[in-house]
């Protein structure tokens, strides 16, 4: 719905509830599936994961705490610039931005869903003697932090003022761009860091830590920030004596983190040192370009090429519901803290979802219950369109009903179940077919074609609401609304643009269609991928 309390299935925001290790929301963000090895080519990762004979229980969680600790606090960190990036759209929609330009932002969400294209790189290159993983965690957050403080000088005056001068979308595309760039590498680096900081039984908490910190992460820099920032929750809520602003800034919460960045990445670079014994025997690094021809020799097979080009695709009858309700939303008036706050109920749901739903996705056929699940989550979609067209019918001068939020709270869970029920069906059947022999790269390869299917659609779905929306200039005589400019010359006649037809419904029903389409005609070559044989997923290696 919005990139609040909707989890995107593209880039980090791959976990419903997080903004999701599995290489996202607002848009759609689940967790409880870690990816194995993730920027480790080859298969050493399920190596690393493998315990010895032996060595099960040598060592207690306990006498790993520091490390588990600093793994949670390094996804906390990462999880901040993604929940201030899902905060944008928001902030942009209350300032009336075009949907043009909200569909130009969210390529922000993008880089989680391409890090498989330099992943090779930071798993390659490295100072031995400063360590493999610090070689680029250390850089990348002094650069976030760094970057962090600069932008809290800048970032008022990207927003606009609100006094004729509106956002400069194109800055903020390429900052929150850079923000999540770097948060993709450090992902990359703290991945690969997880599977050899933690010893070989305690290694499983490492999905652990990613799940909850960057969670948790998300959560404060969407959800807390959004809700402190915002001057009628803090007046309502948190203050006696009522103020124009809220208790923070998008200046003051950029300062502070970024200071919290620099501060925590020193204590890491001169604190922490890598387990050295580790790296020769348990890493052994593949030769970038030899990386890069295995993954090329991966997307040839024929089976999976056809998965990728058929889960490209699959997306595409959900990418207005999930893409445009929730700044539909916020454009009829429902006050964005408010969505935002509506991801704090759906955590429980969001836990025991993937519990539930990995019942039946764990036999031969995963892939049935994404079949059964996507009519569903299709028709939630119209229900989205028609909780749209009421907003405004229920609004009243004091804001919205308690029983608005009930509905559209229930609508929300509703999503969850379909949802993950898609999500928990792809990944487990992601990992049936993959490789043994080379399951890190093989797996990342299949997840991130399935984030990619899940944000091109939503970045068409917002650029396409203004064309399709047909609006006219009443109050003046032979004017029109069809352009921007035009727009102007209605106001200077003393006209007033109103929407005839909301582009919004157009594509929701375009995107029932063509949804339903894929579900007839496709969904059935889709379930039949299950059923060859594995020798159709297996690489075929000359080395």
């Amino acid at each position: 719905m919005s990139p609040a309390i909707v989890a995107t299935e593209g880039g980090r925001q791959r976990r419903p509830g997080s903004h999701q290790h599995c290489l996202d929301v607002r848009s759609e963000v689940p967790p409880a599936l870690p990816l194995c090895g993730d920027g480790l080519p080859g298969g050493e990762a399920e190596a690393l994961l493998l315990p010895e004979p032996g060595l099960r229980g040598a060592r207690g969680c306990r006498a790993e705490l520091g490390s588990i600790l600093l793994l949670l606090v390094l996804y906390v960190l990462q999880g901040i610039p993604l929940g201030l990036a899902g905060s944008v759209p928001l902030i942009l929609q209350s300032k009336s931005a075009s949907y043009t330009d909200q569909a130009f932002f969210s390529f922000v969400f993008w880089p989680f869903s391409l890090k498989l294209l330099w992943a090779p790189l930071v798993d390659a290159v490295y100072l031995r003697g400063f360590g493999r993983r610090k070689s680029w965690l250390v850089p990348t957050q002094y650069v976030l932090g760094l970057f962090m403080i600069y932008m809290s000088t800048q970032v008022d005056m990207l927003l606009g003022d609100g006094e004729g001068r509106g956002p400069d979308v194109v800055a903020l595309t390429v900052t929150f761009f850079l923000f999540e760039f770097l948060a993709a590498t450090q992902d990359i680096a703290v991945d690969g860091w997880a599977l050899t900081m933690l010893s070989r039984e305690n290694v499983g908490y490492a999905s652990t830590c990613n799940s909850v910190g960057q969670t948790a992460g998300y959560f404060l820099g969407n959800v807390l920030f959004l809700a402190l920032e915002s001057a009628s929750f803090c007046n309502k809520y948190l203050r006696f004596q009522p103020q124009p602003q809220g208790i923070v800034t998008l200046s003051d919460f950029l300062f502070f983190w970024g200071a919290v960045f620099l501060i925590t990445t020193t204590l890491v670079a001169l604190l922490k040192k890598e387990n050295k014994e580790l790296t020769p025997t348990k890493e052994e690094t593949k030769g970038i370009t030899d990386t890069y021809r295995l993954l090329f020799s991966i997307i040839k097979m024929p089976a999976v090429l056809t998965f990728c080009l058929l889960i490209l695709t699959a997306k595409v009858g959900f990418s207005a519901a999930d893409a445009v309700t929730g700044l539909k939303l916020v454009e009829e008036g429902v006050p964005k803290e408010h969505l935002a706050l509506l991801a704090v109920p759906m955590v429980p749901l969001q836990i025991i979802l993937p519990l539930i739903i990995s019942k039946y996705t764990a036999g031969p056929q995963p892939l049935n219950t994404f079949y059964k699940a996507m009519p569903f989550r299709l028709l939630l979609g119209l229900e989205f369109a028609l909780l749209v067209w009421w907003t405004p019918q229920v609004k009243h001068e004091g804001g919205f009903p308690v029983y608005y939020y009930v509905v559209v709270l229930l609508s929300y869970a509703l999503h969850q179940v379909t949802l993950y029920s898609m999500y928990v069906a792809i990944m487990a059947f992601n990992a049936k077919v993959s490789d043994p022999l080379i399951g890190g790269t093989y797996m990342t390869l299949l997840n991130t074609v399935s984030n990619l299917g899940g944000n091109w659609p939503s970045t068409v779905a917002l650029w396409l609401v203004d064309p399709l929306t047909v609006k006219e200039c009443a109050g003046a005589e032979n004017q029109t609304c069809g352009t921007t400019v035009a727009a102007e010359l209605c106001t200077k006649a003393g006209g007033s643009c109103v929407t005839t037809l909301d582009g919004y419904y157009v594509e929701s029903i375009i995107c029932v269609i063509l949804g339903f389409g894929w579900w007839f005609l496709l969904g059935p070559k889709f379930k039949k991928l299950q059923d060859e044989g594995q020798s159709s997923w297996k690489c075929k290696r000359t080395n």
